[in-house]
């Protein structure tokens, strides 16, 4: 039995007591009945049944949640905030200067913590600065691993340079690629990584097939031979052992990703059991970003080519998750939130991981909670509420073991917690008893 003991320094306010909840941890067991979260500062100190909590010692603030459900704060593995979302032309991004580029990321970024994603992790567009400004709390949004540049060789998923000489990419995405994403031989992958690292970059992130949208290549085509993998990978782990993505749509890309020993297989569509066996063995993750899959393509916004590949390769993802999933590969959230995904949406991806994938709700929320912060390595700080972890939490009105997709409507998301701090309270659960995370 834990007791609620004020010998230790507290943070804002002192310690507060959640209690009256139903807590789903994050971690697969059962959600615990009548459960009880105690936050000191920044982090839980003890999370389980309101039984087992001790009388308290001191001066504790008492929040009753009324039986609500309480869930961690959900960690999008493959987000781009620099990316405008469905209905946006990126040629806007001509007319427009870096400052206004800027304060229209801020608004995805605080969107994304509002709907319930403490964590996300920025796989292509966003530089170290704007995690620096959200970990001191500047701005509002999630807790940020960034990747800042994607890397492909010449006429790969990366490569966006259009017939008359211009960068595409660099008008799709809210600031230039520093540094710059083509590569082409082992040395200058080994460079670029390197370059990386420099800039402040916690994952490494590879194109190792051709794209959907990228104007030289197709999905099927091998986007960076083996070598330049094996390269990069080797970089990433001699540097800190940074995680290392690979957006792999066709079988050859995602075949170079698996038998190079990337950490996660971005997408994946094209996966067989061959390499679905090879992934379970090696612990590799999948991110299926199925909300990507669902969005209307529009072929007024896109050229012939591309709405062809999306169409084809969108059917073949959702006919091949769910056998993942049965294959027993290791599933994280992610969304490709910004690309054709509106940002805020992200936990609409959860429910497309039953309805699609297969997955039972627990498998799903385990994939979108510790899962997730285990890929993008901060599974030691987030993606679990237990004692000693942040205390990244959303509080919803929904059962999400019965209806996991609500959770994607934000009407369902009562109030969401980033180290210990209230980043909304939309129904006023909270009663103020937690800080504002920016006041």
């Amino acid at each position: 039995m834990s007791p609620l003991d004020e010998s230790r320094p507290s943070g804002p306010g002192g310690p507060v007591l959640l209690h009256h909840l139903r807590l789903i941890d994050g971690s697969g067991r059962e959600p615990v009945p009548d459960a009880a979260l105690l936050i000191e500062g920044e982090t839980v100190r003890w999370a389980g049944p309101g039984a087992e909590l001790a009388p308290a010692q001191g001066p504790v603030t008492r929040v009753d949640l009324g039986g609500r459900t309480v869930c961690p704060g959900f960690v999008d593995a493959h987000v781009h905030f620099a990316l405008p979302g469905p209905g946006a032309s990126p040629v806007l991004g001509l007319y427009e200067l870096p400052s206004y580029r800027t304060l229209k990321v801020l608004e995805r970024l605080r969107v994304t913590l509002e709907n319930g994603v403490t964590t996300a992790r920025d796989l292509m567009g966003l530089d170290a600065g704007f995690r620096q400004a959200v970990a001191e709390r500047r701005i509002p949004g999630p807790r940020l691993l960034v990747a800042v540049a994607m890397l492909s060789q010449r006429a790969g998923h990366a490569d966006f340079t259009l017939a008359g000489g211009i960068d595409g990419l660099a008008l799709a995405v809210a600031f230039p690629q520093s540094p710059p994403g083509l590569v082409n031989s082992v040395d200058e992958m080994r460079a670029r990584v390197r370059d990386l690292v420099a800039v402040g970059a916690d994952c490494v992130k590879l194109a190792t097939s051709g794209g959907l949208a990228s104007p030289h290549d197709r999905p099927e085509w091998l986007g960076l031979r083996h070598e330049m993998v094996r390269a990069a990978v080797e970089e990433a782990e001699a540097y800190g052992g940074l995680p290392v993505a690979a957006h792999a749509i066709g079988r050859p890309g995602i075949e170079a990703a698996v038998r190079c020993g990337v950490d996660s297989v971005e997408h994946g569509y094209a996966l067989d059991d061959e390499l679905r066996a090879e992934m379970v063995d090696r612990g590799q993750y999948l991110v299926p970003t199925l909300l990507e899959t669902t969005q209307d393509l529009d072929p007024a916004r896109t050229s012939p080519k591309a709405y062809e590949k999306g169409v084809r390769w969108h059917r073949v993802a959702q006919e091949s998750v769910a056998r993942s999933v049965g294959a027993g590969v290791r599933i994280a959230m992610g969304t490709d939130s910004g690309l054709a995904v509106a940002h805020g949406h992200n936990l609409e991806e959860l429910g497309l991981l039953v309805s699609i994938g297969g997955m039972a709700p627990m498998d799903a929320l385990v994939a979108g909670t510790s899962g997730a912060a285990r890929l993008c390595g901060v599974g030691d700080v987030t993606g679990t509420l237990e004692a000693g972890k942040a205390a990244d939490l959303v509080v919803t009105d929904v059962d999400p073991l019965r209806d996991l997709a609500a959770l994607g409507d934000p009407a369902h998301i009562l109030a969401v917690v980033k180290e210990g701090r209230t980043a909304v309270d939309r129904a006023g659960v909270l009663g103020g008893a937690l800080p504002p995370l920016c006041p």
